[in-house]
């Protein structure tokens, strides 16, 4: 490795980046290839970043609140003797949890407004499991959950309502009585316990949580629940556990994991997440085509120094390290800068959206569009590591041609003109 680029071949790659005022137009051809790909690799490592933290909260929030495996009924009126199912269960391997659930639809008024809801019952203790509801109730909720008979509402659904903690709702559901003209509606009011706020949209602002008994009589269960959820010590490997549950079911019980109930979604991240990188790549792609025309532009108005060299006994290889260097230090100080940007982009982009928002005075990522209150970012080494890759190869590559023909200039026909 001695004889490849040797120091004096450094410092004329080195003197060919600093274009002279004579060739000014080929140093802004220079900047502006620096400028895309430095571009393109910010661009891409804070679009791959929020992706996998979109879909990192995303998943992490819909298995805190979901179960990992559901077991329902393929009858109509739930799960009956649940508790001995629930138990034989739980001493399956990889279970944390069993909860019993009832789960229906209702509508939710107060104050004029009425607005649709999902309402879950499960009972008190099942509130830890869902670590982000948990998490976002005081002791005072909590213990009015337990005692009180009342419900926990999103402060989404909280705000379109116009309630707060100590207030009333009245859910309305279909499920009623049958009488002697039919089945009528149930119609109740509930006292709210507790106002809870989990960072997503979808649930903050149309779910209802209720004590399962409570629930029961609500919907009319009488007993039984619609569902149990199980949740496992390693939810990404849930088949095996689906398997094995599905195996101890009778006929007309069916078991479904989060992965087979969110695989529509999780496609959608997927493929929107590889169409983006391929759109993004292209910036890098046109700065490597950039690159090739100032190497070339470089070449042409070198050809007197490079006839000058190799009369001096300098070799067609060592001619095409320099020319291989100026054009590679492109991409390599364009791929740092960029890498730099892009990461100190993602540690601070909430900080950033908060600054862009306060100038413009508009809500740049809405909680009912994006499906969380806030913008993730989770940097992942191989993404970076990959981007990196692929800038600098890209950058390398373009150099190739313009070097290779810098080292086939022949010396006399270049001297003859000068």
């Amino acid at each position: 490795m001695r004889h490849y680029f040797s120091a004096v071949e450094r410092l004329l790659a080195f003197r060919y980046m600093r274009a002279r005022r004579a060739e000014g137009f080929i140093s802004v051809i220079a900047w502006f290839s620096l400028a895309g790909i430095t571009l393109g690799v910010a661009t891409l490592i804070v679009v791959m970043s929020v992706m996998n933290g979109f879909r990192a909260e995303l998943v992490g929030r819909i298995l805190g609140l979901n179960g990992h495996v559901s077991v329902y009924s393929k009858v109509a009126g739930g799960i009956v003797d649940y508790d001995d199912l629930a138990l034989k269960i739980a001493e399956m391997p990889n279970v944390v949890a069993v909860t019993p659930q009832i789960e229906g639809q209702a509508m939710a008024t107060q104050n004029t407004v009425s607005l649709g809801a999902v309402v879950r019952g499960l009972r008190w203790s099942d509130l830890a499991v869902r670590k982000p509801l948990w998490d976002s109730l005081d002791e005072a909720e909590i213990t009015g959950f337990r005692e009180k008979n009342g419900v926990l509402i999103g402060h989404a659904m909280a705000f379109k309502l116009g309630v707060k903690t100590g207030d009333s709702v009245t859910l309305t559901t279909a499920k009623g009585k049958p009488t002697a003209f039919g089945t009528l509606p149930t119609r109740r009011n509930f006292p709210i316990v507790g106002i809870f706020d989990v960072g997503m949209y979808e649930y903050d602002s149309s779910f209802v949580f209720m004590p399962l008994a409570l629930a029961s009589d609500f919907f009319g269960y009488d007993g039984r629940v619609s569902a149990l959820e199980i949740y496992a010590a390693a939810p990404e490997n849930i088949t095996l556990l689906r398997n094995l549950i599905g195996e101890s079911l009778t006929d007309n019980l069916s078991a479904f994991d989060w992965i087979e109930r969110n695989r529509g979604f999780l496609n959608a991240l997927r493929v929107e997440r590889n169409v983006m990188f391929l759109i993004l790549t292209l910036i890098i792609l046109v700065a490597a085509f950039n690159i090739i025309s100032s190497m070339i532009m470089l070449v042409r108005s070198k050809n007197a120094d490079i006839a000058v060299l190799r009369a001096m006994g300098a070799s067609s290889g060592s001619i095409m390290r320099v020319f291989l260097m100026t054009g590679a230090s492109i991409g390599v100080v364009g791929t740092t800068a960029g890498t730099v940007l892009g990461l100190v982009f993602c540690w601070n982009i909430d900080s950033i959206k908060q600054f862009i928002e306060g100038l413009s005075g508009a809500e740049l990522f809405a909680a009912e569009i994006y499906f969380l209150s806030n913008l993730p970012a989770k940097t992942d080494p191989q993404d970076i590591f990959m981007v990196i890759s692929m800038a600098l190869g890209l950058s390398f590559f373009a150099s190739l041609y313009p070097a290779w023909r810098a080292s086939r200039v022949a010396p006399a026909e270049a001297l003859r003109y000068e």
